[in-house]
């Protein structure tokens, strides 16, 4: 972005590249939630977290390298790498992986997914991303759907471990809303797969002491499934939502990327009907509607636009 002139840098990205990015994000995260509800069976939640960060710091470094990609990030990219890791990666995971404790995987995937709503005013204040009457539709029917399946009114308000479980989940949505708007405001140098490892590293590096201060040293069962389990959670829900989400996020419009992030309510609510055997009812089923329609308007209209067109930002 060149400063001053308050436009969108050119794009790294062809649009249908983009669309696939955003895809793949829906899937890997939506599957990660009932995931890591098993992994909390025999894990501590941070140790958790620490050790799928782990494995994806590897991977992230491997793939870096095999790229010949490998470099110091430069120093001008040194605030979003430390937002990355302290909003995002450290602040957003640690909420979640807490509140998973006392929330279902498919309610906790749903209000984590809140983020959208927070994208959505924060662009428009931080940014000044124009709100187009398709957006604006297309997120406001999402929310609804995002609304109908947490039903606070079915909530009961005097359960202690749960409220608490579903305010840290939510307070981990306003942490990765706000990475989502520095991360679309910052001024690049280096490309985002050149700085995720690094995030990930410092995630790691970070996180390790807060582990053992907060749980102490686990002693854990090792075993085939947990291996397994936390080597797609280090994977897929890790290594390639990190490295791609950041690239979207720094070739589209923030409020587009949130809108599109709906979709990983859905895919998180039925894998955990499949995986964990959480009830789906007809409420789920209208906002599943709700929440797609959303989606497909907020991407149509993004589809007719230029893809180069001019965004004010920052």
């Amino acid at each position: 972005m060149a400063q001053g002139s308050g436009l969108r840098r050119a794009s790294t990205l062809q649009r249908p590249q983009a669309i696939l990015l955003l895809a793949a994000i829906a899937v890997s995260w939506g599957t990660v939630f009932p995931v890591i509800k098993v992994l909390l069976q025999d894990v501590t939640p941070l140790w958790t977290l620490l050790l799928r960060l782990s494995i994806g710091t590897i991977v992230l470094f491997a793939l870096s390298i095999s790229r010949q990609s490998l470099a110091f990030p430069k120093w001008a990219d040194t605030p979003v790498v430390f937002n990355v890791t302290l909003l995002h990666m450290v602040g957003f995971a640690a909420l979640v992986n807490v509140g998973l404790q006392f929330v279902p995987a498919g309610r906790s995937v749903v209000l984590g997914y809140t983020t959208p709503l927070w994208v959505m005013v924060g662009a428009r204040i931080f940014l000044g991303e124009a709100l187009t009457p398709a957006r604006l539709i297309g997120v406001t029917m999402g929310m609804l759907g995002i609304a109908l399946l947490f039903n606070p009114l079915s909530f009961d308000w005097r359960d202690r471990p749960a409220l608490t479980g579903n305010s840290l989940v939510l307070l981990g949505s306003l942490c990765w809303a706000a990475s989502i708007l520095h991360v679309r405001a910052h001024k690049w140098v280096s490309t985002p797969f050149e700085l995720v490892p690094w995030q990930a590293f410092l995630a790691t590096c970070i996180l390790a002491p807060l582990a053992v201060f907060f749980e102490g040293v686990p002693h854990i069962e090792w075993s085939a499934r947990l291996i397994l389990l936390l080597l797609y959670g280090g994977t897929v829900g890790i290594a390639l939502p990190y490295w791609a989400m950041q690239t979207v996020n720094r070739d589209l419009p923030a409020i587009t990327t949130a809108l599109a992030l709906l979709a990983v309510p859905i895919v998180g609510v039925v894998c955990s009907s499949i995986g964990l055997g959480e009830p789906i009812g007809t409420s789920l089923i209208l906002a599943m509607v709700l929440i797609i329609s959303g989606i497909a308007i907020g991407i149509a209209a993004e589809l007719r636009a230029p893809f180069h067109s001019r965004i004010p930002t920052l």
